[in-house]
């Protein structure tokens, strides 16, 4: 790689990092102010842009899907990570679409969705080192 190309990467990684962080203390801030579906997709988001900020840094490029179990695999995510994974994935799917059922208890999920993206965004950033 020429390092034109290796200095716009690293920016790029650097974006994708910054959103991410952005997104989690945002998620955090809606679920203070009860908004709890919103804060569930940007749980997501979060989490979601820290494992493409991660799979940009190994890979040079980035798949532009949702899926954070996917993206995890890429990201080589433990699985107890993965298992999160898959439940951050189905908050941005019922946060988005009103045709599908939310979770019963929304403010707990949208809590459990945080920390879920909390651990994902600290693990993705200590592999970004």
């Amino acid at each position: 790689m020429n390092l034109v190309k290796y200095i716009h990467m690293k920016e790029d990684v650097g974006r994708w990092w910054k959103k991410a962080k952005k997104d989690l203390s945002t998620a955090k801030f809606l679920l203070d102010g009860e908004k709890y579906e919103e804060s569930a997709f940007f749980s997501q988001q979060a989490a979601e842009k820290a494992l493409k900020a991660l799979c940009l840094k190994k890979f040079g490029k980035i798949r532009k899907i949702h899926d954070l179990v996917e993206l995890g695999r890429d990201a080589n995510l433990p699985e107890e990570l993965l298992e999160k994974a898959k439940e951050l994935t189905l908050a941005y799917v019922y946060s988005r679409y009103p045709d599908i059922e939310e979770a019963e208890d929304m403010e707990k999920a949208a809590a459990d969705f945080l920390k879920y993206a909390e651990k994902i965004t600290k693990w993705s950033r200590k592999n970004l080192s």
